[in-house]
């Protein structure tokens, strides 16, 4: 296998794994990196209490999990046009502890938003949580508004900003997802994570906003100046907003290809692995959210 990092993708036979692969396919061949399938065969415990049976029901499980690999490669060279180096893993274990470590040596994990529900089906939302929460890579739940459920390939790509450190890594990471899908990159810095009241002080009209919003917009300039010299082909629209995160990037998500957001913003508690408007849209999103995780080297 190639030593570049790769895309990896979990699989468990779901519909929205299966929109994992598609997308994953895609981004590995517009980011030029190999793809890495993956599927765990979990062993309930009680199974174990009857050594003959949990060999037999293993066996099975690992039959159905291989013909499930297969299937997901075959679908990954469909989704693209291009030659794709493809790796394939069968894995023991806990889902969520094998994710993590595969986590490790991914460029970009992908993930259902939800999993089959069978013991055999992986991604399951809380699997798809702790890994988002632990992972060391950033991880991509892929969520569709398609017709057919398949993840959007127009539109722009958009990236929530606030000078949090997994915030300004999400930038890096926005900037290179707009520059292999020759899309638009929109860098929204939404600067409370409350409503607007005027009860609260400033408003839209208030000289008070409009002194904030000059400030965040000189902000919002210095952090995507950099990136804007190494990527000069990306178009980049700059948005300062006061509202909730959530609500606004919920609404660039209905015409987005891509929302990419850091874990935990500057405004969350030092405990917290992952932030309110990060798990939101992981829930909502009506396009996949990159999720990027700042993790001290």
């Amino acid at each position: 296998m190639s030593a570049t990092k790769p895309v990896v993708v979990a699989v468990d036979g779901s519909e929205s794994a299966s929109s994992a692969v598609v997308w994953a396919a895609r981004t590995a061949v517009a980011l030029g990196r190999p793809l890495h399938i993956a599927t765990v065969v979990h062993i309930p415990a009680f199974y174990y209490s009857e050594p003959y049976l949990a060999e037999s029901f293993k066996d099975e499980l690992r039959r159905t999990a291989t013909a499930r690999l297969d299937s997901a490669q075959i679908l990954a060279r469909q989704s693209i046009d291009d030659d794709l180096e493809i790796v394939t893993e069968l894995l023991d274990g806990s889902v969520s502890d094998r994710l993590i470590e595969l986590s490790k040596s991914a460029y970009i994990i992908a993930l259902g938003p939800r999993g089959h529900g069978e013991f055999t089906g992986l991604v399951v939302g809380s699997a798809t949580v702790s890994v988002v929460s632990h992972g060391e890579s950033p991880v991509a739940v892929v969520r569709g508004r398609t017709l057919d459920g398949r993840p959007p390939t127009e539109g722009p790509v958009v990236v929530g900003v606030d000078g949090s450190e997994s915030s300004i890594e999400a930038i890096e990471h926005a900037f290179e997802q707009a520059s292999a899908r020759g899309a638009t990159l929109i860098a929204v810095n939404v600067w409370s994570d409350v409503s607007v009241q005027p009860s609260l002080g400033a408003t839209p009209d208030d000289p008070l906003w409009s002194s904030i919003q000059t400030g965040e917009e000189v902000v919002l300039a210095e952090q995507l100046a950099g990136f804007t010299e190494r990527y000069p082909d990306v178009v980049v629209e700059r948005v300062v907003a006061r509202d909730r995160p959530v609500r606004v990037l919920s609404e660039y998500a209905e015409t987005a290809q891509l929302i990419v957001v850091g874990s935990r913003g500057r405004g969350g508690f030092a405990g917290m692995l992952l932030g309110s408007t990060s798990r939101a849209l992981l829930h909502t999103a009506d396009c996949p959210v990159l999720i990027v995780r700042h993790v001290n080297k």
